[in-house]
């Protein structure tokens, strides 16, 4: 018995719903498709179908071994096209996830990826929480600060990111300018809801530890629109370094305390662990290992201009 024609056999009944539909996918005839399930089934000791003269359908044996066979298949066409050569160029859809805030790194360097891969069509989706990858379908997941035990998952480092405080000229012109952290608590501080974080700010250094707790008055959970908060004057906030260069630069923005980073965190490139890994992930991933220190190092020198500072 051929166990992988029978197991491709049953699941195309399963998918069309009829052993007339699947025979003619399969190009073969209704009663060898019948006697492939039956001999699945045979093999098995389970029946998977329950035929009735009106309509198939799957018993419960079947439908816990459909998932497995699907996987099963999907695993045999991954390892004949990963020995016939087949993933050896990067091609097809490459879904990759990111949170919203750094949707402004993971821009730039996926058109980078896509003009150097132009056969692979990338698929960028941003959001504001990390989804698991086999639930999903999502090939690569961009993770801040969480390394992932579970082994059917890479963590691959990518990067690592910190956060500054920062205002604008306005905000501190008629405000005044804090030197330190203890001055904090007389100003309006925002708060970025950051889900691995807690309320206040914790600044350290050689003389002593300060918690700051931001206001109530503006919340936000994306960078980029607390950034444009600060822009606007609303007041200081604490914000990822790459979220603010460009307003660094513009002169809108100012960076404070400039000898305090806080809430340093690694950056992570996840995806399922799988023994023939396709080549437009293995491609990405090692893109990512190279181009992205490079972007965040260009934006780090930026926030520690001392040109940028107050």
């Amino acid at each position: 018995m051929d166990l992988h024609h029978c197991m491709n056999t049953f699941v195309r009944v399963a998918q069309t719903g009829s052993f007339t539909a699947a025979a003619n996918a399969l190009d073969l005839s209704t009663a060898q498709v019948s006697r492939l399930v039956s001999d699945l089934e045979d093999y098995l000791q389970a029946r998977l179908l329950q035929r009735t003269t009106r309509r198939i359908s799957l018993t419960e044996a079947g439908e816990r071994f459909l998932p497995r066979a699907r996987q099963m298949l999907d695993d045999m066409a991954e390892a004949t096209h990963e020995a016939r050569g087949a993933h050896v160029e990067p091609s097809g859809r490459l879904r990759v996830h990111s949170l919203n805030g750094f949707g402004v790194l993971m821009t730039p360097l996926s058109a980078r990826y896509c003009e150097r891969y132009p056969d692979v069509v990338f698929e960028l989706t941003l959001s504001q929480r990390n989804p698991d990858p086999l639930e999903e379908g999502q090939d690569v997941v961009i993770s801040i600060g969480a390394e992932l035990g579970d082994s059917q998952f890479v963590a691959q480092p990518i990067g690592q990111i910190y956060s500054v405080v920062c205002a604008s000229k306005d905000y501190l012109e008629r405000q005044g300018t804090p030197s330190h952290p203890s001055q904090l608590p007389d100003h309006r501080c925002l708060r970025l809801l950051d889900p691995p974080y807690g309320e206040e700010w914790i600044f350290s250094d050689d003389s002593g530890t300060w918690q700051v707790e931001p206001g109530k008055t503006f919340r936000c959970n994306v960078a980029e629109s607390m950034a444009h908060a600060t822009e606007a004057g609303l007041g200081i906030s604490l914000l990822p370094f790459y979220a603010v260069t460009r307003f660094l630069r513009e002169g809108s923005v100012v960076r404070l305390l400039g000898n305090h980073r806080l809430r340093q965190r690694n950056v992570y490139a996840l995806y399922p662990s799988r023994r023939f890994l396709d080549a437009k992930v293995k491609t990405w991933v090692d893109f990512l290992k190279v181009e992205l220190p490079k972007l965040l190092a260009e934006q780090e020198s930026v926030v520690n201009d001392s040109r940028y500072w107050r």
